[in-house]
């Protein structure tokens, strides 16, 4: 029964709910990314240089083996380049949307900080300070 508290007390944890929302929430903006580079970036990017579809990409190093009847006997081998360079501009642009709201928070949390910080401590009364400097004073002249 020890076991099975300690797991529920792992799991109730703010920091492992936390982690499975952050997850959850990641795995559906990947999927909004994702279609924002294959659906809106990429076909414009494509026609610029010459109405290429990037998944279309790729060298074939064995051709398909296909008999009389138009089916398939063996499937062509490729290097599929063009998915490669898909798959890195979704995650250039994932990078930079992460990048840019973390740089946000940060922003919006160094001004609750600086909105935070206490104010400087009150000056000290006229004699303590007159004390101070007379202490000061005597600790120099006995060097």
């Amino acid at each position: 029964m020890k076991l099975l508290d300690e797991f529920k007390q792992f799991a109730m944890r703010g920091n492992v709910v936390d982690m499975a929302v952050g997850i959850i929430i990641g795995g559906a903006f990947g999927k909004i990314v994702s279609s924002f580079v294959s659906d809106v970036i990429m076909p414009p990017l494509g026609l610029l240089i010459g109405g290429v579809r990037f998944t279309d990409l790729s060298i074939t190093l064995k051709q398909q083996v296909i008999d009389t009847a138009t089916s398939v006997i063996t499937p062509a081998v490729t290097i599929n380049y063009g998915n490669f360079i898909q798959v890195v501009f979704d995650f250039v642009i994932i990078a930079f949307a992460i990048f840019s709201m973390i740089k946000i928070m940060n922003n919006l949390n160094r001004k609750k900080v600086e909105d935070q910080t206490p104010p400087p401590p009150p000056p000290k009364p006229a004699d303590i300070q007159l004390l101070t400097e007379i202490r000061d004073l005597l600790k120099k002249d006995q060097k």
